[in-house]
């Protein structure tokens, strides 16, 4: 089969490698649609995130979805013809986290696309049946590999406990920022304001249903609600949005921090969060959103197709990372179709 490996920065080629074998409760997986994320740009800029480094060739993609085409021993809640998305992180299941439901936070996850696992640019996937998800034929693959960053937006939204008549506010209007306003408008939330530079993306946001948008190269966001937010989620993960949490929610108000930041401290208003009574929360990853995810998609409360930008083949991975990388001011989602 065909994959397509990081070299080192900006350097990508597609390799024939043998094709995966299902292990004993795996399956393997014909992948069909791979969804671009902000993680394999970084990766494809910089060769390395943080204390993860590409030091050797490195399949990346951790967005998939596609059709099951055989079934590891012991498999029995999936059959081969199956289309399926895909959660891309697996824990021990043995851990106090795994075994309390909290397994986003286990040590010892096996996450696609991160240094030295491979990821899903490529025409086929072993992965675990219990961390693979059947989707329904009326679903498009396109979706179901995007419900991997709608998982971040749903996850978030339970860690605000976003609520019917939560007035929010969302700092950046790229694909998490609007993953987060898909979800919460699922949860009843109406009243959205996103914030962001970018008019392309502050135009998609109000195509998907936000009540207001705020360009924050000319506006300030606090000036248009004097009065605060009772929800804030930061998603840019840039020190200035970081920092204007704290005076855009109200007393007693919820902060939600989403975005990574370039550095490892970023300057916050304390005094603010003591005085105001706030309560912040950090979002890593996700925990058991897939099921709904896949019923918000089939019951058509959630369209993701908005958010899609323009398809590439496998062959032109590196044209989609690049792609994804220099035209951020027209572009959602790169989709790779294997």
């Amino acid at each position: 089969m065909q994959a397509a490996f990081l070299e080192s920065a900006r350097v990508v080629a597609v390799h024939e490698i043998p094709r995966p074998e299902p292990a004993h409760g795996e399956v393997l997986i014909r992948i069909c649609s791979v969804g671009v994320c902000a993680s394999d740009v970084h990766y494809y800029e910089h060769g390395r995130i943080g204390r993860y480094v590409v030091d050797a060739p490195l399949i990346l993609g951790h967005e998939p979805a596609g059709e099951v085409v055989e079934l590891g021993e012991g498999v029995t809640t999936l059959a081969v013809g199956d289309r399926v998305s895909i959660e891309p992180g697996v824990p021990c299941r043995r851990c106090m986290f795994c075994k309390t439901g909290r397994y986003n936070m286990c040590d010892d996850v096996v996450f696609m696309a991160t240094p030295p696992v491979h990821g899903a640019f490529a025409e086929y996937v072993s992965h675990p049946a219990d961390f693979t998800y059947r989707v329904p034929d009326h679903v498009s693959l396109d979706q179901a590999a995007l419900i991997e960053p709608l998982s971040v937006g749903i996850f978030a939204a339970r860690r605000g406990h976003a609520g019917l008549g939560d007035r929010v506010a969302v700092l950046g209007g790229g694909p998490i920022g609007l993953m987060t306003l898909l979800a919460l408008q699922s949860q009843g939330v109406r009243d959205v304001t996103v914030v962001d530079v970018e008019p392309f993306r502050l135009e998609t946001a109000l195509t998907l249903g936000a009540t207001d948008t705020v360009d924050a190269r000319s506006e300030d966001i606090g000036a248009n609600r004097p009065d605060g937010f009772d929800l804030v989620f930061e998603t840019a993960g840039h020190s200035v949005t970081i920092a204007q949490t704290t005076r855009l929610a109200c007393r007693g108000g919820r902060i939600v921090l989403v975005g990574l930041s370039a550095t490892d401290a970023t300057p916050i208003d304390t005094n603010e969060v003591v005085d105001k009574a706030l309560n912040v929360a950090g979002v890593f990853r996700y925990a058991n959103t897939w099921p709904l995810a896949v019923d918000l998609l089939a019951r058509g409360i959630i369209d993701l197709a908005p958010l899609i930008s323009t398809h590439m083949q496998l062959g032109s991975v590196g044209d989609a990372l690049e792609f994804a990388s220099s035209q951020k001011d027209k572009c959602i989602k790169v989709m790779v179709t294997p």
